[in-house]
């Protein structure tokens, strides 16, 4: 019971560490309670040792899964039940890979393998296509942006090994005082991990205090229809959103504005993309530039393109008969007055609702089946490379489309495309007024800092808002109000060193897990011989 309790508690720490309710102090000390747990079942003779490593880790994985995500439920409940159930089973089975490699490596090389592994985890989760990156460690710090401007370093990965290595050094800590009694070792450790957790931070504040922000601006306007997905968005003609969105706009520009940014798909008739000159969204857009020549809007828009040709068919395109088929587009598209309109496809998927992933071994098995999340259920056609937008006086727009935004080195592809800011369109109304939508502008605040590039973020029900190169969310419009922000940009042209090199620390854990796995297997055949 008390191995029960243990792992009960490190659930409940590490779901009242996350944002944006959440402390993440408490994530240091998350794991020490599921890790102790390990070591002792680990130094037991007792049968089924594996088989309760797993339970008692699935335990408190699951409980961390269901309070932080319950929230995809309300999108939709299989989708939802299926991510809290699958990924608590796959960080399970990460732990259960470290218990397997502890019994035969020594103290250091299993806590090193414990980090690497977890990080070559969290990679995978941003690169494979079940791809659910949400609960990646280093994001549980987007409410505390003053603890983590380090982060134009290291990225997200450089918060998890952060919170890992504490965890560790803690669990160090405690078996030394459990073997020897003495105080000293307590004091010693609590020393140790507790500069280790204050050094960082004081680093950061060091990097925000002497950090300058780029002089050079423009001004911006992100708009909030507030359209309900589930009873408006479908049932409403791009006509209507046109409209809308231009009072919207005229309400709120200035002489000075040089864009206006419209959410994720606001314009949702199905334009057929060869055909976009013919559309609404085209039209409206359009008036707007030319009786304000010095701006640009950006929106979002549903498209898709038609085909009966088998050679254009390609692993994204949707069959509807013998030989008829179509590619569906999420897209954000910009137009300027100097009759130009460019065009972005989105590029990271959510699974199951953009994505079938693995098709080609689960197509077979499972048939066509994709799950609903309240809107349009197809496979999204996407593009290889990241597309930045040009406004007329050169500015660079990096236009992020929803759940991109939650991908750091994704998200550097538009900055080394030459982005000078960024804007992210999106969709929050899916999970209603829950940790969902809070969370997703959480991370925003991420992207800022590791690129160094202020964020406009325009969300069809909120929450809209400005974030500063620091990550401070310095205007913001609240979740299911009508309106509309107008605020300053800064422009910035500098790679930072996250940038310029990605998930780096993530490619050299991948080395490392497989480097120690491979040492332990082999020293543990050696010695059965």
């Amino acid at each position: 019971m008390k191995y029960f309790f243990y792992a009960l508690l490190s659930g409940m720490l590490l779901a009242l560490g996350w944002p944006t309710y959440g402390f993440p102090l408490l994530l240091f000390v998350a794991f020490v309670p599921l890790l102790y747990s390990e070591y002792r079942i680990r130094m037991e003779e007792a049968h089924y040792r594996k088989l309760k490593i797993f339970g008692l880790s699935y335990l408190s994985f699951f409980i961390w899964n269901l309070i932080t995500t319950y929230w995809l439920y309300f999108s939709t409940p299989f989708g939802g039940i299926f991510a809290i159930v699958v990924n608590s089973l796959l960080m399970s089975l990460v732990f259960l890979i470290y218990h397997i490699v502890a019994k035969r490596v020594d103290f250091k090389a299993a806590a090193s393998f414990l980090i690497s592994l977890w990080m070559s985890f969290e990679y995978l989760h941003l690169n494979w296509e079940f791809s659910w990156p949400w609960l990646n460690l280093g994001n549980g710090f987007s409410e505390y942006s003053t603890w983590i401007q380090w982060y134009e370093y290291t990225g997200t990965f450089g918060g998890t090994l952060w919170v890992l290595l504490v965890n560790v050094g803690l669990l160090k800590m405690l078996l030394l005082y459990r073997q020897h009694q003495d105080k000293a070792i307590l004091l010693r450790g609590l020393l140790k991990n507790g500069l280790l957790i204050l050094l960082p931070i004081g680093l950061s504040y060091l990097i925000l205090f002497n950090y300058e922000e780029s002089e050079k601006k423009l001004e911006a306007v992100v708009l909030q229809p507030n359209i309900n997905p589930y009873t408006e968005k479908y049932n409403t003609t791009d006509v209507r959103i046109g409209q809308l969105l231009t009072k919207l706009a005229e309400e709120n520009i200035s002489p000075n504005t040089d864009i206006v940014i419209a959410p994720e798909t606001v314009f949702a008739d199905g334009t057929i993309y060869s055909q976009f000159e013919n559309s609404e969204a085209n039209f409206f857009t359009r008036d707007f530039v030319r009786r304000h020549s010095k701006m640009a809007f950006l929106s979002g828009i549903s498209m898709y393109e038609r085909f009966n040709n088998p050679s254009r068919v390609r692993s994204q395109s949707n069959q509807i008969g013998p030989r008829d088929w179509y590619d569906d587009y999420n897209s954000a598209f910009m137009v300027t007055a100097r009759d130009s309109v460019s065009f972005y496809h989105k590029s990271k998927l959510v699974v199951g609702v953009e994505n079938f992933p693995y098709q080609e071994v689960l197509k077979p098995v499972l048939g066509n089946v994709m799950i609903d999340l309240g809107g349009t259920v197809a496979m999204k056609t996407t593009q290889k490379e990241r597309g930045v937008f040009e406004l007329l006086n050169g500015e660079k727009v990096g236009p992020i489309i929803c759940y991109e935004s939650v991908y750091g080195d994704f998200v550097t592809g538009y900055v080394n495309k030459g982005a000078d800011f960024l804007a992210i369109i999106t969709n929050d109304a899916w999970w209603g007024r829950t940790q969902g939508h809070k969370q997703h502008l959480s991370y925003a605040r991420l992207r800022a800092i590791e690129n160094r590039r202020s964020v406009a973020r325009s969300a069809n029900t909120g929450i809209s808002a400005f974030i500063n190169e620091k990550g401070q969310i310095t205007q913001s419009l609240g979740y299911e109000k009508k309106g509309a922000l107008r605020g300053e940009l800064t422009l910035n042209d500098k790679l930072t060193f996250y940038t310029r090199y990605g998930d780096y620390l993530a490619r050299i854990a991948n080395f490392l897990s497989l480097f120690i796995f491979l040492f332990a297997m082999v020293k543990w055949k050696r010695k059965r011989i």
